[in-house]
């Protein structure tokens, strides 16, 4: 006696995108006919027919999930639908149904629309056509978008009207609410008076009768974001850009700004807040590498280690002293305005020194390159008339080429660097006499600022401030300064006389090599 064989069971699935039967090719009346009629056509199983309003755009639909669950568990081994994009629009949906086709547990698909079998040359058609669905919603995507932004710029509000305004679908814009739109305005001009906040706007203007589109009070988030949309005035704002829009104002430009000003006035501003304290992140401890902190004992200031790797030993520094300690340090880089003067007046006189001797180099470059391409072509004639074998032509083009390019980066080198040093010079003593009017201020928070120009790695030993200058500032704070700020081994204070520091300072200038570095740091 044979077996009966058990026919093939199968799930009819319909789908549409949206609610709105005017947007759909196909309802779901209508693919469930047509389905149906193939079902009886072939003789097939439906199992049970499934519906969902839901765009494939995105994976997740909880109805195709659950039919995809129920045939891994064996309740039916096939699909029916109108056309295979009503499956899947995605690649994630379109992976799932060709995976279970690889496996054994989806047997068969039928389509009104489409045939599948399921060899390999079925199974690529079936993903083209998936591929095809998903280029399908993405060109539609992009289609949608750059209509929108062509709405935007014609003036044309591109969305859904906002609260307090109605499509208009005879000119595809918006007009105002009859209704909501004088509520909308009594809203912007209670808020201008400055006498509520958003939560008791919110319960005013509910009571008035102000609704959103649904019907619904509007939340308090809805009535902050109209007061700052542009668009009751008459400004269309559309993806971070503005357009002047062509439908009716509500408010007045005036009011929006009144408005913006009261909430952000009313703006509070969430954070921590912190002593005043000029050196923060700026000094550390000399002993253990911390960061100095900021310590107040009654109306006196201090720095301190702020001790996170344990105990330390660094006494506490009066913020006085080291506001002291930092003029100090800045009077070393700081110079007068009749030095100024004179050091810009000899940075000129050698500026045009080497302007023109730097000219005469060029010339007699521009000479060398000039005999180089000379007898380079001498040298290709020498070829081409068989004066000198092939060899020898290249080997003495390359030594040619090889000196030309030599003197063409020389060349180059000399254009781009004459008068690099000197701009560096002048810009190094304009700041150095900017220095001066700013310890002439007495300012300590405008003192650090500067200072961080001048000076880096500052740190705390014993109360005492050391730095390492930055370049070019070791063009003027230099090797000899070290000894002369710190106090020597009697007792006294090493001072720099005046033209003793002038002279130096035009010493320095006057180095051929202007990257001076300095190999330790200075203790003020």
């Amino acid at each position: 006696m044979f077996k009966s064989i058990e026919p093939l069971r199968y799930f009819l699935y319909a789908r549409k995108s949206t609610d709105d039967a005017s947007r759909q090719i196909r309802s779901i009346g209508d693919q469930i006919a047509e389905v149906r009629d193939l079902a009886a056509r072939e003789g097939l199983c439906i199992l049970e027919e499934l519906t969902e309003k839901q765009s494939a755009k995105e994976p997740g639909r909880p109805v195709f999930n659950e039919m995809l669950r129920r045939i891994e568990r064996g309740e039916a081994a096939g699909i029916m639908a109108w056309n295979p994009d009503r499956l899947a629009r995605n690649a994630v949906d379109g992976g799932q149904i060709i995976h279970l086709i690889d496996r054994g547990l989806l047997k068969d698909l039928k389509f009104p629309t489409f045939k599948f079998d399921r060899s390999a040359t079925g199974k690529f058609m079936l993903n083209i056509a998936f591929s095809q669905s998903k280029y399908y919603i993405d060109n539609l995507s992009e289609n949608i978008a750059r209509g929108k932004r062509q709405k935007a710029k014609n003036g044309l509000w591109p969305q859904v009207a906002p609260m307090g305004y109605l499509n208009d679908k005879a000119t595809r814009g918006i007009v105002p609410d009859p209704r909501l739109a004088p509520l909308i305005k009594r809203m912007f001009e209670l808020y201008a008076t400055g006498d509520y906040g958003l939560k008791e706007l919110r319960e005013v203007v509910v009571k008035l009768g102000l609704t959103t589109r649904s019907g619904k009070p509007p939340s308090v988030s809805k009535v902050q974001t109209a007061l700052e949309n542009p668009l009751y005035y008459g400004v269309i704002r559309y993806k971070g850009e503005y357009y002047d829009g062509k439908h009716t104002p509500v408010i007045t430009r005036e009011l929006f700004e009144e408005c913006r000003r009261m909430m952000r006035s009313r703006a509070r501003v969430v954070g921590y807040r912190f002593k005043p304290f000029n050196y923060r992140g700026l000094v550390r401890c000399g002993r253990c590498g911390c960061i100095a902190t900021l310590d107040q004992q009654g109306k006196y200031r201090y720095v301190r280690c702020s001790r996170k790797r344990g105990p330390c030993p660094e006494p506490f520094t009066r913020e006085e002293e080291l506001n002291r300690q930092v003029a100090a340090a800045l009077e070393t880089a700081a110079i007068s305005e009749p030095l100024a003067k004179e050091l810009h007046a000899m940075l000129d006189e050698r500026a045009a020194c080497e302007a023109e001797r730097a000219a005469t180099e060029r010339d007699r470059i521009n000479t060398e390159i000039t005999i180089c391409d000379q007898r380079l072509r001498r040298l290709l004639e020498m070829s081409v008339d068989g004066a000198i074998s092939i060899e020898e032509y290249r080997e003495a083009k390359n030594t040619l080429v090889l000196e030309r390019r030599q003197k063409s980066e020389s060349l180059a080198k000399l254009e781009g660097g004459v008068t690099e040093g000197f701009e560096i010079r002048r810009s190094l003593t304009n700041s150095a006499l900017e220095a001066t009017y700013v310890l002439q201020r007495h300012d300590p928070a405008e003192m650090v600022r500067f200072f961080k120009s001048v000076g880096s790695k500052w740190t705390l030993r014993d109360r005492r401030l050391q730095w390492v200058p930055r370049e070019p500032w070791q063009l003027i704070v230099g090797q000899d300064l070290v000894e002369q700020s710190t106090v020597g081994s009697e007792g006294g204070s090493a001072k720099e006389k005046p033209a003793e520091r002038a002279e130096r300072i035009k010493r320095r200038g006057g180095d051929s090599n202007p990257r001076y570095r300095l190999n330790t740091s200075i203790t003020v």
